[in-house]
């Protein structure tokens, strides 16, 4: 996603939209992060951008490279007071500067991942966070992700490989435990490039409430996304 005229692939944006517990959930486990000025890089449809705004937000600024979901932000966005938004990429933000750089299911789709994160880091103030939510497990990799141009999926190896100088790692945890099943039968039986919304719909209704019993009873060790936090020195 390096490109300043990226066009993004897929067309699923609107459909997981619809995964309203899902996002409320891992919204829940990232929202303490997210405070002061904030950068969210590939904003998309604004859906995100909406759920994560809190009390501690000063500022909000969107970065989306592609036009026609720049669009959609901008009108998703209009009415909350904190928010501008910019078509670019991070490469575009030289001159100011974060407390929280958002990056959700956004890294995946970047071809030199390090080198985003390490620009990220260069964007934050002493103390600020890059915040990273992405799909887990290589072993995953479907042709659903193939279909909506994801170069990989993480595991904590692979995601603290990706620490930028200067920062610190200061949490990798897992969330929706019983996805991973879910994920794993549409890999090896439905083979699907594009989930239905009724499948979506079913494993926001089910398996996430179902998960969010269970990661904490596994200690977020297992599941199909996975979340990174660094901190600024």
């Amino acid at each position: 996603m390096g490109s300043e005229t990226f066009q993004y692939q897929g067309r699923e944006l609107d459909m997981f939209a619809h995964a309203k517990r899902w996002k409320a959930y891992w919204a829940s486990n990232l929202r303490k992060w997210v405070y002061g000025d904030v950068l969210e890089v590939g904003a998309g449809l604004g859906v995100n951008t909406i759920l994560l705004q809190n009390h501690t937000v000063r500022s909000w600024h969107c970065l989306e490279p592609d036009a026609e979901l720049g669009s959609h932000l901008n009108a998703a966005i209009a009415n909350l007071q904190l928010c501008s938004a910019t078509r670019g990429t991070i490469r575009s933000m030289t001159e100011r500067r974060f407390d929280s750089i958002l990056y959700i299911d956004v890294l995946e789709h970047i071809a030199s991942d390090h080198d985003e994160i390490a620009m990220a880091a260069g964007l934050l103030r002493p103390g600020g966070h890059i915040i990273v939510l992405s799909p887990a497990h290589q072993f995953l990799f479907s042709n659903f992700d193939a279909s909506i141009g994801h170069y990989r999926r993480y595991n904590r190896r692979s995601l603290r490989a990706c620490s930028p100088s200067g920062c610190n790692l200061e949490t990798i945890f897992y969330l929706d435990c019983v996805g991973v099943f879910m994920s794993l039968a549409n890999r090896i039986l439905l083979r699907q490039s594009t989930p239905t919304l009724k499948q979506i719909q079913t494993w926001d209704s089910h398996v996430v409430r179902i998960s969010q019993f269970f990661d904490p009873l596994l200690g977020y060790r297992f599941g199909k996304t996975i979340v990174g936090v660094w901190t600024r020195c």
